[in-house]
């Protein structure tokens, strides 16, 4: 599939909740039919799960607004980084010093990202309840414990 841009709101909506997602995610195009996603739903979704009023949709939106830019950036970084880190592993003649220093310019990036998304974080949790912070714990718990699980299964075959 080919990549067509980064996740916008989304993309923070995943961010604020403090990491929902264990990368920043990308959009791509559906190759049958060419078709992007609809984010608009996952916004939705996101709200309601968390059961977000007018006013917090607002405040979420304007603090997006202020960091979105930053955010993107750090994600194109992130995502040229790791490309660059798959280049230089299947490169011929590579070596681990190659290797080493692809992947350490990559895990400075996701360490910029996971700073960003902390002070992304700090903004938007005043602006839940507690109940709803509680229900991003779940998310991301119920996320950890479906990671858990591949990582269990993976050299026993299993695929269930």
């Amino acid at each position: 599939m080919k990549t067509v841009r980064l996740l916008t709101f989304a993309t923070a909506a995943a961010i604020f909740a403090g990491g929902l997602i264990g990368a920043p995610a990308q959009t791509t195009t559906d190759s049958a039919t060419g078709n992007k996603p609809d984010h608009g739903r996952i916004l939705q979704r996101i709200a309601q799960k968390l059961n977000l009023t007018d006013d917090q949709k607002s405040q979420l939106k304007a603090v997006w607004n202020g960091e979105k830019d930053t955010v993107q950036s750090l994600i194109g970084q992130w995502h040229d980084a790791r490309k660059n880190l798959r280049t230089t592993i299947h490169a011929s003649g590579t070596n681990e010093t190659a290797v080493r220093a692809a992947a350490a310019r990559a895990a400075a990036v996701e360490a910029d990202l996971a700073v960003e998304r902390m002070k992304l974080y700090g903004k938007i949790a005043p602006i839940l309840t507690e109940e709803q912070r509680r229900k991003i714990a779940g998310f991301e718990q119920r996320l950890d414990d479906r990671i858990s699980s591949a990582i269990a299964r993976l050299g026993d075959g299993s695929n269930n």
